[in-house]
C-alpha cells in the first residue's frame, strides 16, 4: 500500500505550474532614464519673502582669528 501512495503523491501533489499565465513573462527592455531638467543659465532666483536667517553670533564666529598649533 505505501508504494501506491508514494506513486499516487508523485503523479498528482506538488508540481510547478505549466499553465501561460503562471510563467514568468520574457524579459523586456528596461525604461528609459528620466530626462534632466534643463539648466536656465541667468535666472535668478526670488528671495525668501521673510528675508535671510541672520544669527547673532555668526559675526563672532568668523571674527575670532584661527590658532594655529605645531604638530609634534
Amino acid at each position: 500500500m505505501e508504494g501506491e501512495k508514494g506513486a499516487h503523491y508523485d503523479e498528482v501533489g506538488c508540481a510547478t505550474p505549466r499553465r501561460c499565465e503562471c510563467q514568468i513573462p520574457v524579459a523586456s527592455l528596461p525604461p528609459p532614464p528620466p530626462k534632466k531638467k534643463p539648466f536656465a543659465l541667468g535666472k535668478k532666483r526670488v528671495p525668501p519673502k521673510n528675508g535671510y536667517f541672520h544669527p547673532p553670533d555668526l559675526d563672532l564666529f568668523f571674527a575670532m582669528a584661527p590658532t594655529r598649533q605645531a604638530c609634534a
